[in-house]
């Protein structure tokens, strides 16, 4: 009979049945550092690479995109390009910022 119990299957664990998991979380959101500083020197550092560092579609397509949430088909409908020339120009924007503002934190 004691065979029984090992051939049943037993339910994975999940984080929420895990209560330390749920404890800990909550002890770091608790205990978690002031990171106001650092988040406000992003924006600052984001602010100037969108002005000084993207070209002018590369901005106007960023400012579309993510100020206007617009999506890639609409952007391209109102510039009158292909999806795809808008995707290339988010994506080439994003590793720009990227590469500018890493050095932020």
């Amino acid at each position: 009979m004691a065979a029984a119990n090992y051939n049943t299957p037993q339910k994975p664990l999940t984080r929420r049945d895990n209560e330390f998991l749920g404890d800990f979380a909550a002890w770091e959101r608790a205990n978690a550092g002031d990171n106001d500083e650092q988040m406000e020197r992003l924006r600052r550092n984001l602010r100037k690479v969108r002005e000084l560092e993207l070209t002018e579609k590369q901005a106007e397509a960023v400012h579309l995109y993510y100020d206007l949430g617009l999506s890639i088909p609409q952007i391209a409908r109102e510039r009158g390009v292909h999806k795809s020339s808008v995707s290339r120009t988010l994506a080439r924007a994003r590793e720009r910022l990227k590469r500018y503002l890493q050095y932020s934190w």
